[in-house]
C-alpha cells in the first residue's frame, strides 16, 4: 500500500428532507406540527466520504446521481464540501423524507436510482483496481461491482447496517469483505453476530451498539470494546458512517484496533453533534 493510500467509496448518496417531530406518527389520519425541517445530503456512502476526506484520507466517491433538480443540489453540496465526486449516471437521484423524533427515524423513499449500465459498473471496477482500498456499500451498484470483480482486487470494507446474520442480499457483500461493520438493530447478541460473520470470510468485524458504544472481534476471537462518545446529540443520522470512517482512517495510519475504536467514537461524535452528515455541510450556502 502506498504512503498516502487512496480509498474508493462506492454506494448511495441522496438529497433528503429531514423533518423533526415531537413523536413519530401513529398509523392513523392526523395533523402534525414539525419542530424544524431542512434539506441536506443523505446516503451512507456520502457520509463515509465526507468524514474520510475531513480526516485527511484521499477519497473518491462513486455514486449514482441523476440530471434532475435534486441531483444538482446534491452535486453542489458534495463538491462544495470538497468531495472528489465521480458521478455514476442514473435516471433519477435518490430522495428521502426522514421523519425523526427522540432518536428514532422513519424514512420515506421518494425516488431511487435506476439500474446502472454495464459500462458504468465496469468503470467503477476499473477504479477499484487502481485504489488501495475500497468501501463498497449496500446498493444495486455495489452488488454489481462485487459480482463483476469476482474476487477482491484490493481490500474491501463493507457496512452491513442492520444485518441479522441471514438476509440473502447481504451475503455477497459479507463474502467479499476483508473488514465488516454492522449495527445491533437486528440482533440480541452482537458477539454471536460478529462470530457468524467472521466464519464467512472477513478478518475483522465491528458492531455498533448505539448508546452502548461498539464492540469488535477478529477471526482469532480477540475482542475489543469502546464506549459511546459523550456528546449532546443533535441528530443520529450518519453516526455509523462517521464511526466507520474514523476507524478506517486510524487503521490507515497504522493504529491498533483499540486506538482505532477510540478514533471512530470521536468521529461519530462529529456526526451526532450536527444535523448534517458532517458539520462542514452546515457551512455551505443554503
Amino acid at each position: 500500500m502506498s504512503q498516502q493510500p487512496k480509498v474508493l467509496v462506492c454506494g448511495p448518496s441522496s438529497w433528503n428532507q429531514l423533518v423533526e417531530l415531537d413523536h413519530l406518527p401513529d398509523p392513523r389520519p392526523q395533523q402534525l406540527l414539525a419542530n424544524s425541517a431542512w434539506r441536506t445530503v443523505g446516503g451512507t456512502s456520502a457520509g463515509k466520504a465526507l468524514h474520510l476526506s475531513s480526516l485527511g484520507v484521499a477519497t473518491e466517491l462513486f455514486t449514482q446521481v441523476g440530471d434532475d433538480e435534486s441531483g444538482r443540489a446534491l452535486r453542489r453540496a458534495l463538491l462544495g464540501a470538497g468531495i472528489n465526486l465521480q458521478v455514476v449516471p442514473s435516471a433519477s437521484t435518490e430522495q428521502h423524507v426522514n421523519l425523526m423524533a427522540g432518536g428514532q427515524r422513519v424514512s420515506v423513499y421518494l425516488a431511487t436510482p435506476s439500474t446502472p449500465a454495464d459500462a458504468d459498473v465496469e468503470a467503477v471496477c476499473a477504479a477499484v483496481r487502481e485504489a488501495d482500498l475500497a468501501v463498497i456499500d449496500l446498493s444495486e451498484l455495489g452488488l454489481r461491482v462485487i459480482e463483476r470483480l469476482r474476487g477482491p482486487a484490493v481490500p474491501l470494507w463493507v457496512d452491513l447496517h442492520d444485518f441479522d446474520g441471514f438476509t440473502s442480499f447481504h451475503q455477497p457483500f459479507l463474502g467479499a469483505a476483508s473488514v465488516v461493520f454492522m449495527n445491533d438493530d437486528a440482533t440480541s447478541d452482537p458477539w454471536e453476530l460478529l462470530a457468524g460473520c467472521l466464519r464467512r470470510g472477513p478478518g475483522l468485524g465491528i458492531c455498533t451498539l448505539g448508546e452502548q458504544g461498539a464492540v469488535a472481534m477478529d477471526r482469532q476471537g480477540r475482542r475489543w470494546e469502546v464506549a459511546a462518545p459523550k456528546v449532546e446529540v443533535v441528530d443520529t443520522n450518519g453516526a455509523g458512517d462517521a464511526f466507520m470512517a474514523g476507524f478506517l482512517a486510524a487503521r490507515l495510519r497504522g493504529a491498533p484496533v483499540q486506538a482505532s475504536m477510540e478514533a471512530a467514537a470521536s468521529s461519530a461524535a462529529a456526526a451526532l453533534s450536527s444535523r448534517h452528515l458532517h458539520p462542514k455541510l452546515a457551512q455551505l450556502p443554503a
